[in-house]
């Protein structure tokens, strides 16, 4: 048998974006029924925190939806340029650096996120069931779940 692409692992979804036709509304809706926190607000975005994970919506008045950018999902990986690198050997459009999404052959597209880089975590014992208890996190990552309480 030939030798087979690196792959990367999927660990777990960092965050869900859905896009909006009025923000302040959605953010009214979403508060008579959650109890909810903002993560971040910008004019037409905001971020609603699900502790290690985020809500984010963006406001596209109707008639102007795009799905090229807005909605997605943003899945944790364990290593994003091994993912990047087999990608775009596996002949996927992909951007050389910073960002990465691409469309699954359904046309759902997925933001791909490297674990040591963002808030969402899992804990010790999952991550040995997972066989990742090696995989770590950056200083900025650790910052943000210490300020949120979320980290000893």
């Amino acid at each position: 048998m030939g030798m087979s692409t690196p792959r990367a692992r999927a660990i777990g979804i960092n965050h869900i974006a859905f896009e909006v036709t009025d923000l302040d509304a959605t953010l009214d809706w979403y508060g008579r029924y959650f109890d909810l926190n903002l993560r971040g607000r910008r004019p037409t975005m905001a971020w609603i925190d699900l502790g290690d994970q985020f809500l984010a919506l963006s406001e596209a008045p109707a008639g102007t939806r795009s799905p090229d950018r807005s909605r997605h999902v943003g899945l944790v990986v364990d290593d994003k340029e091994a993912l990047r690198d087999a990608l775009a050997a596996g002949g996927e459009v992909v951007a050389a650096s910073g960002s990465l999404r691409v469309r699954d052959p359904s046309g759902n597209q997925l933001e791909i996120v490297d674990y040591r880089d963002v808030q969402f975590t899992k804990t010790d014992a999952v991550l040995r069931g997972m066989e990742l208890e090696a995989l770590g996190k950056s200083d900025a990552a650790l910052a943000e779940l210490r300020d949120k309480g979320l980290l000893d």
